[in-house]
């Protein structure tokens, strides 16, 4: 059941009213808040979803349809006419298409089925204006939304209901990022769809005349472990499974100078967290790496390895304070992480894995990082690559590049992040740009460090290049087979040609030898020791 909400001591003019369990009721007072709640909407709908908007003449239902088809197109000025007289409108829009339908004029709830409904739902989402003239030939699990005028005023009642307990879930988490853009002074916020990654996050950018701020939407994980009590593999890699690690890790950066964005409020316990928007100035240009930002992006690296950041660090927001415990990058992490390349990317490959061949390629992994573990660890932001470096040119120094999505942070190698960026797995990095940033890392440890062992790293560095190759092609071939998300395997074959020049390091020879008795196929050349 919807509790009311409160804005500065007053119900706010879009508060939650009471309702049942089955529905959540939401008064608004004008225009401008039935466009922010139709905003609020757009944020949590997804592929499949049918809306039903039901009203008298001149409720508002053709004003929330365009509102919400306008946030989902990030369009605020796209033409959306009333769809009464053609039945059936069509928005294909970058996230997913759009159909709405006005069904005033059907004459039979079957001649629903002729509109294309069905195929509709298949791959988007649809608006269900006059819903009551299809009868039973609408989806069960709908959401329904009826609009409630109040006397002779601009003020509306929107009272929403579904059969689906989800979708009522996802209503009020929706509007507890609107609570929380109201505490944090933006209740007025334009949202808008930013991205997802390859995790259950989710980004929005909310934005006021004054101020931009990115929303990161991230429930806390509660991964079961297996059936026999063994631990999950996010545990085992220590994937960050609450916002914790994000605000820690963050503060921490920023007190050492480094540009992470300020938080700008945060449920911690809801798992959302309201941050500066750094911008979305990129170090790629075409789709191709600008080597002047990858370098600027090597010297940071080289600077934040030598800043001594954790493994301790303080909490703040948290009541009565604490700290958190960045964890160590250990060898079981890293090889259960090089395991997925044996659990989704070879039988992707029509390759059947053996427990023989596993045993084989754990003992040839352990030496490996038993190795790269020798070396004093350092704060590895683990996805240190193109994605995640806001490029500012107008600035200087370490201030150019602002760092994000860095919640996953351990204590590793410094070979690690230098791989993550070298061969970075968004974009092609051409083998003597490669070299040429690796270079730069050691001479710029070396200028500060005349101790530090530049042949230790290079080999080091192609350890951790190898594994990550290992990790990233199991986790696009998870990505796409598990999760449904198959853009990520056009990224394969770049991270294989990573894979064979990290293999023809002399340190991975017994490696390059053992991949090269695979049977996967004529493209893996890769598996076969050819770059």
């Amino acid at each position: 059941m919807a509790e009311t909400t409160a804005t500065g001591g007053q119900q706010g003019p879009a508060a939650m009213e009471q309702g049942t369990p089955e529905e959540i009721c939401i008064g608004v007072a004008e225009p401008a808040e039935t466009q922010r709640l139709a905003e609020d909407l757009a944020m949590v709908v997804a592929p499949g979803d049918c809306l039903c908007l039901s009203g008298d003449l001149g409720a508002g239902k053709s004003t929330f349809a365009r509102a919400l088809i306008r946030a989902l197109a990030d369009d605020a000025e796209l033409e959306v006419p009333s769809p009464t007289f053609t039945l059936v409108q069509s928005y294909p829009l970058p996230r997913f298409d759009v159909a709405h339908l006005d069904l005033y004029r059907l004459e039979e709830p079957e001649e629903i089925e002729e509109l294309g409904l069905e195929d509709a739902l298949e791959t988007g989402v649809a608006l269900v204006e006059w819903p009551e003239k299809a009868g039973d030939f609408l989806p069960k699990d709908c959401l329904s939304i009826s609009i409630e005028t109040v006397g002779e005023t601009d003020a509306r009642r929107f009272l929403l209901r579904s059969a689906d307990p989800a979708w009522l879930a996802r209503i009020e988490r929706t509007r507890a990022i609107r609570a929380l853009l109201e505490n944090a002074g933006m209740g007025d916020a334009v949202r808008r769809y930013l991205q997802g990654d390859a995790s259950p996050r989710r980004y929005e950018t909310a934005r006021t005349p004054e101020r931009a701020a990115i929303l990161m939407n991230a429930p806390a994980l509660d991964i079961p472990g297996a059936a026999d009590g063994t631990e999950s593999y996010a545990d085992i890699v220590h994937l960050a499974q609450d916002m914790h690690a994000v605000v820690a890790v963050g503060e921490a950066l920023r007190a050492h100078g480094f540009s992470a964005p300020e938080t700008l409020a945060a449920d911690l316990p809801a798992g959302l967290l309201l941050q500066e928007d750094l911008g979305r100035g990129a170090i790629v240009e075409a789709g191709a790496p600008v080597p002047e930002r990858y370098e600027a992006a090597v010297d940071l690296l080289a600077d934040l390895h030598e800043a001594g950041i954790g493994p301790s660090l303080p909490l703040p927001g948290v009541p009565g304070g604490g700290s958190y415990q960045v964890p160590a990058y250990d060898e079981r992490a890293l090889l259960t992480e090089a395991e997925l390349f044996l659990d989704w990317y070879l039988p992707s490959r029509g390759v059947t894995v053996t427990p023989a061949m596993r045993d084989a390629f754990s003992a040839l992994w352990r030496p490996l990082i038993v190795r790269v573990q020798e070396q004093p660890p350092v704060l590895a932001l683990r996805d240190y690559h193109s994605p995640n470096l806001i490029w500012r040119g107008e600035r200087s120094g370490n201030d150019r590049l602002g760092l994000v999505d860095y919640q996953d942070a351990v204590m590793g190698s410094p070979a690690y992040d230098l791989a993550s960026l070298a061969m970075d797995a968004r974009v092609t990095i051409p083998p003597d740009l490669e070299t040429a940033l690796v270079e730069r890392y050691i001479a710029r440890r070396l200028a500060r460090y005349p101790a530090f062992d530049a042949d230790r790293l290079r080999g080091d560095y192609a350890i951790m290049a190898a594994q990550r190759a290992h990790k990233v092609l199991g986790v696009f071939v998870r990505l796409s087979e598990r999760d449904g998300k198959p853009a990520y395997l056009a990224h394969l074959p770049r991270v294989r040609d990573y894979l064979a020049r990290a293999l023809a390091h002399p340190l991975l020879v017994p490696l390059a030898t053992w991949l090269a008795g695979l049977d996967t196929g004529n493209d893996d050349a890769a598996l076969r020791g050819r770059p």
